[in-house]
């Protein structure tokens, strides 16, 4: 803290305290406090793993790799080690998007069904009112991660099936009237990009993209990494006190909504195209000023946190395409985050400064990544010194302890019996999802997920006709309720599911919204 302070006097020294209208250059003693922020961090959120980009002023100022790939190995991070970049992926979908507005293939305001005829709703009224800008913006209506189970974790849905279960899903808010984080309206837009170029999502973003900015290393899916690269890393979770290693594909189902893979050194060129007007390093203009207007431009608010005003001064908060928006200490920040189970992303720019910084981590804490972010605007920007980690550490620590600390499952007043469980096997159905099967094998019930592999697991009785689910995967933090309802005869008509613990599973976990009956339909 110390010598934060003494930075800060230097650089206020005769300023009256105020900031320039340009941007502060980054010395080499300000990286070194960063990088001091990136050592804190990883030890305090027993983070494996970590690569840091900055730009500043248009230059990179550093592309640089932290800890090991994989943990318990000793396999160093670089600048090119590769990482799911999750949602971060977002912004390049609205890119293509903006690249075909100019090409004059779409337009923001063209109806979706307009390329994709049967793209369907549950209101058909508001079917036919989707528009390009509205995938693009989390204002459909849909629910936070409504259907996110059709591509999460790890299914075997088509784009065709993921179309087909739009229609099932029910809006919870008024359309154009609320902010609902939803992934399957940006696989839509993905969609889009493809029907409009003739090619998929994938290879129109590897090569309108990433071959123009320069991203030599990154590539749209894990899948499409070569076998002869291994310089990339593997999730970590932190269960029970303990690191355990969760490997996965980088989010391959989420398609245009999260599936890039992607290094510092690509990602830093990537904030320079986005600072830079839509000019690549190179000096190709890979999309003009008025579309970068519009991604940057609020199409819906959300309400600022009384907490982040004090601590941010944020006056406002929204969303363009595929980017969030919000005040920060007077300026408007650009960035997102991104999660995987084990991984966390994070870009953040304040455009008017010409500084931003993308941060690429296998362990998912992410108040370290945004902690180390409010590090480098500090200095960037001249704020006045905080300690951002030393916070940001201690509040992520007392909220585990709380989280953990009130783990269900609830224990039952006047705890009901079960009938036999032969009672509750057979077919659920869900109209978007699928089947479900229930299933007593060798004394055990089981359920299993037939589109999920990860999604097998027991059932043990909680109370009544209700029981618990418990995953075989433990990582993935999902224990779930599953409620029967039964007929006359004692025969299962429906269920319904919930979360155990809201507090840590992943809303991706869209239980609530399966609507599962019987099939077939019982008898009475």
């Amino acid at each position: 803290m110390e010598m934060k302070q003494t930075l800060w006097r230097k650089v206020c020294i005769g300023s009256a305290l105020l900031i320039s209208s340009n941007a502060f250059a980054l010395t080499d003693a300000q990286l070194t406090e960063v990088e001091n922020s990136v050592h804190q961090a990883m030890k305090s959120f027993a983070i494996p793993g970590l690569a840091v980009g900055i730009v500043n002023d248009g230059k990179v100022v550093m592309a640089k790799g932290f800890g090991v790939k994989t943990y318990g190995k000793d396999n160093p991070v670089d600048a090119n080690t590769l990482f799911g970049i999750a949602s971060n992926s977002k912004a390049f979908t609205a890119a293509a998007l903006a690249i075909l507005v100019e090409q004059g293939k779409v337009s923001w305001d063209d109806k979706v069904i307009k390329h994709i005829p049967e793209f369907e709703l549950y209101d058909q009224s508001l079917t036919k009112q989707v528009t390009i800008r509205d995938l693009l913006s989390h204002r459909s209506g849909l629910a936070l991660g409504a259907g996110d189970l059709m591509i999460w974790p790890d299914t075997d849905k088509s784009i065709k099936d993921i179309l087909a279960g739009l229609k099932h899903l029910k809006p919870v808010s008024q359309f154009r009237n609320g902010y609902n984080y939803n992934n399957l309206m940006f696989v839509v837009a993905g969609e889009v990009v493809a029907r409009a170029s003739g090619m998929s999502w994938h290879d129109f973003i590897e090569q309108n993209i990433f071959s123009k900015v320069g991203m030599e290393g990154s590539y749209a899916a894990f899948s499409r990494i070569p076998h002869t690269n291994s310089n990339f890393a593997t999730g970590t979770i932190e269960y029970q006190g303990q690191l355990e290693e969760f490997i996965g594909d980088y989010l391959e189902d989420f398609r245009s909504a999260g599936s890039i893979a992607s290094n510092v050194t690509d990602m830093t060129k990537w904030m320079q195209t986005q600072m830079s007007g839509g000019k690549t390093p190179s000096g190709e203009q890979l999309f003009d000023a008025t579309s970068q207007g519009n991604m940057w431009l609020p199409h819906i608010m959300r309400q600022p946190s009384e907490k982040a005003l004090q601590k941010f001064r944020q006056h406002f908060k929204g969303y363009g395409l595929g980017w969030s928006l919000e005040s920060y200490f007077g300026y408007k920040k650009v960035g997102h985050m991104g999660g995987i189970l084990g991984m966390g992303s994070q870009v953040a720019m304040i455009p008017e400064k010409g500084v931003g910084v993308v941060l690429l981590s296998n362990q998912q804490a992410y108040p370290a990544l945004r902690a180390i972010a409010n590090e480098v605007f500090e200095q960037a920007l001249g704020l006045e010194p905080q300690d951002w980690v030393v916070d940001s550490a201690k509040a992520y620590k007392e909220s585990r302890i709380e989280k953990y600390s009130a783990l269900g499952p609830t224990k039952p007043d006047n705890k009901k019996k079960s009938l036999s469980l032969e009672h509750y096997t057979g077919t659920l159905r869900s109209p978007w999802y699928g089947d479900v099967i229930v299933e007593k094998i060798a004394g055990e019930m089981r359920i299993d997920f037939t589109h999920t592999g990860l999604l097998k697991g027991s059932l043990l009785h909680h109370d009544g006709h209700s029981f618990v689910v418990k995953w075989d995967e433990k990582l993935l933090e999902a224990d779930a309720y599953i409620h029967f309802k039964l007929n006359d005869s004692n025969h299962v008509e429906s269920a319904t599911m919930e979360w155990v613990n809201p507090e840590i599973t992943d809303f991706s976990f869209d239980f609530h919204n399966l609507n599962l009956k019987a099939f077939p339909e019982p008898k009475n």
